[in-house]
């Protein structure tokens, strides 16, 4: 059996010194370089100059260490770090889509994402339709001549769908479309470009960076997308400006070297609480259950060694169960109630009122999202097995068991 990509390695392997030869890159924090001759200045804005830098706002040292490292783990020829994974988002749509354009998308799919598809761009004319990414047929179907992309996230938010990538790799590239993947929950865990997609965007804010401490994102490409997003005439990270601060990407940059360690601590106790949630008979979501309708299609496209990442989600029927539940839980310090992922506290929320409420309520049901689920991102906690027994407890003072 041939051995899968290895993102960790690919990672460990770069090497990558400050300029005094430090073992952490240098951080630069000019926001302009200077040019020895006014002919460099000019080939730098035409795009003709090779190895020098022009302005952060283009290009900056720390970040392109920090996209380095990124491509490496992704296994593209390069990449480019923005302020929020929304302004990754935005930043790779807005580059493939003109006015008239169409896309197909997930229905399940993060909460910004869906109200920038819905809503945002329809002042553009730049038509969307949704489907259920787990339904090849309705995604063929949907396809128009106009179609410019397919867009999905490998593990769904909130309803952990696993999207079968290879698959829709086929799909895409016979019809001549791009196949952008948000990879957010499942860092090194799936390799979306090694299965087929052509864009691979991140939060970086979540589980690549770990400590919840910055807002960051990431498009992962082949070097003429990453050209075409940065050229200072037309492309659409240049000209609208979503860069992230070099100090950040710096720091981003650090924890990304822990980051497999960290993704393996995750997943083993996520798969702790999906054991113990079965056990005491708790409707679950986990895409680590052998009974998940995407397990098999799981076990096949992931890298080997880091798991079945850190998200779980409960279901207690109803919002108004919820509430008193997490307030219950964040009480007895199981986590924080809080949005977001990939911190090493265990968070929880209420997609549907929370990181999922731009999308209509009606359509929340017709995707199964349940009102009363509840997503965990499970933290690092050494002693998960109290974590377990603080949620039991929960759940019997309420009497939800």
């Amino acid at each position: 059996m041939t051995k899968k990509f290895d993102p960790a390695t690919a990672i460990q392997n770069l090497k990558q010194f400050g300029e005094f030869g430090d073992v952490n890159p240098s951080i630069t924090d000019s926001a302009t370089y200077t040019f020895m001759s006014e002919n460099t200045m000019i080939e730098a804005f035409h795009g003709e100059a090779q190895g020098c830098f022009l302005y952060s706002r283009h290009w900056n040292p720390s970040n392109k260490y920090l996209a380095d490292a990124l491509a490496a783990m992704e296994g593209t020829e390069s990449a480019w770090v923005t302020a929020s994974g929304m302004a990754a988002i935005t930043t790779a749509i807005l580059q493939l889509c003109n006015s008239g354009d169409h896309i197909v998308t997930s229905v399940t799919t993060y909460g910004g994402t869906f109200a920038f598809l819905k809503n945002y761009l329809q002042k553009f004319n730049i038509g969307v339709t949704f489907v259920n990414i787990t339904d090849h047929e309705s995604v063929k179907k949907a396809i128009q001549p106009n179609t410019k992309l397919l867009y999905t996230e490998s593990m769904t938010n909130p309803m952990l769908q696993i999207s079968d990538l290879p698959e829709l790799s086929k799909i895409t590239r016979s019809k001549g479309i791009q196949l952008v993947v948000d990879n957010t929950f499942t860092p090194m865990i799936i390799s979306p470009f090694n299965l087929g997609a052509d864009i691979v965007v991140y939060s970086m804010t979540k589980f690549i960076n770990g400590k919840n401490d910055c807002v960051a994102g990431a498009i992962c490409a082949s070097n003429d997308f990453i050209n075409a997003i940065s050229d200072v005439n037309s492309g659409t990270a240049m000209l609208l400006g979503p860069v992230l601060d070099p100090l950040r990407s710096s720091s981003i940059l650090k924890n990304l070297g822990t980051l497999h360690i960290r993704m393996q601590k995750h997943s083993d106790n996520a798969a702790y609480m999906a054991e113990k949630f079965e056990e005491i008979g708790l409707k679950y979501i986990y895409p680590g259950n052998p009974d998940h309708p995407q397990y098999e299609l799981f076990t096949m496209i992931m890298n080997e060694d880091f798991g079945y990442g850190g998200m779980i989600a409960i279901d207690v029927e109803t919002a108004e169960r919820a509430a008193p539940f997490m307030e219950l839980m964040q009480e007895k310090g199981v986590g924080y109630h809080a949005v977001s992922l990939g911190y090493f506290k265990t968070l929880f929320s209420n997609s549907g009122k929370s990181t999922s409420s731009e999308v209509p309520e009606d359509i929340q049901k017709e995707m199964g999202l349940s009102p009363g689920l509840i997503r965990f991102s499970v933290g690092l906690d050494h002693d998960i097995e109290n974590s377990f027994e603080l949620i039991k407890s929960c759940l019997k003072e309420l009497k939800y068991i």
